[in-house]
């Protein structure tokens, strides 16, 4: 069964990957870059201190810790036991595969450590600013998501690889919002 999927997540990452131009290169080359999104992430910032004033700092202590659980566990819990190597590192690709900058990132990819990050963001930004901003949780799980696609673009990730990525991001993303409705709401009640 394993073997099976294996063979799907190859096959469907040949496909992706083979969809290419020069200017998708240069696209999701920058996608995938994260120096790129922090005018993007001061702008949640100020939108969120705007939002909540003197408690947006109980938010953005959620959405760190956040982040940081999925970056750090992505790689504790899953890269460091599955050892599963990378598109770009496997030997039966070399060649076949579309690589940008000949980027081939590290040895292994399960689980995608970019798409549990970025849905760990999309989804504690899309709890705090979904009432204030109707489409606002509509935006940020299309660029999650683009951010995870710009990953098998790249060559360095398998589909397989960023959709495990991501359902965890925002597995640990709920886990802290439901911490933060049971004791970050009190926080709120107290400094009234």
């Amino acid at each position: 069964m394993l073997e099976i999927l294996n063979n799907l997540d190859t096959q469907l990452f040949l496909l992706l990957n083979g969809m290419h131009s020069t200017f998708f290169d240069a696209v999701m080359w920058v996608f995938s870059s994260k120096t790129i999104w922090i005018p993007m992430y001061a702008y949640f910032l100020y939108l969120l201190i705007k939002q909540y004033k003197k408690h947006s700092w109980i938010i953005i202590l959620a959405i760190i810790i956040s982040v940081s659980l999925a970056d750090s566990l992505s790689v504790a819990l899953f890269k460091n036991v599955f050892l599963r190597l990378r598109p770009s590192h496997n030997l039966a690709l070399e060649g076949i595969i579309h690589l940008v900058k000949n980027y081939r990132g590290g040895s292994y990819g399960f689980i995608s450590s970019h798409a549990a990050n970025t849905f760990a963001l999309a989804v504690t930004l899309a709890h705090f600013l979904k009432l204030r901003f109707r489409y606002f949780p509509i935006f940020i799980y299309v660029w999650a998501t683009l951010v995870c696609y710009s990953r098998i673009y790249l060559g360095v990730h398998y589909p397989g690889d960023v959709i495990c990525g991501g359902l965890f991001g925002g597995i640990v993303a709920f886990i802290i919002l439901k911490a933060y409705d049971h004791w970050g709401t009190k926080v709120f009640v107290d400094n009234n």
